[in-house]
């Protein structure tokens, strides 16, 4: 299964994996999974770490360890995930969110997501 990993879920594996549910280990422990992360989840997170609203080290070599540890792939960003948020409904307000349902959509991934909101587009989201 191809599973694109909502900026939380990715945050709790790599630092509070207390706060996954037990499917979401499951999902991230499995090894015939791809577990991918957007580009835009590694810019979201990069904004709040440098305005002070996520604690973590700002190396990059931070982030690329612990992707490594859990065999998680970087998904690039490309034109048509950006004009693939234009479909979709007003559910959700913030931009990373909705562009990371554009990417499941236009991938056909799995969205692993504990976002209650995700569930209501049409994308396949697990917890």
């Amino acid at each position: 299964m191809r599973v694109l990993l909502d900026t939380h879920a990715f945050l709790w594996a790599i630092g509070q994996p207390g706060k996954l549910s037990e499917r979401a280990k499951q999902i991230i422990q499995a090894e015939s999974n791809q577990l991918l992360l957007s580009a835009a989840s590694l810019w979201e997170i990069a904004l709040k770490v440098r305005a002070g609203k996520l604690r973590l080290p700002e190396r990059p070599d931070f982030f690329i360890s612990h992707m490594a540890n859990l065999g998680v792939e970087v998904l690039p960003i490309d034109g048509s995930h950006v004009l693939g948020v234009l479909g979709l409904p007003d559910h959700h307000r913030d931009p990373f969110d909705r562009l990371l349902i554009a990417q499941c959509q236009a991938e056909q991934l799995v969205f692993l997501s504990g976002d209650e909101v995700a569930r209501r587009y049409a994308v396949e989201v697990l917890w």
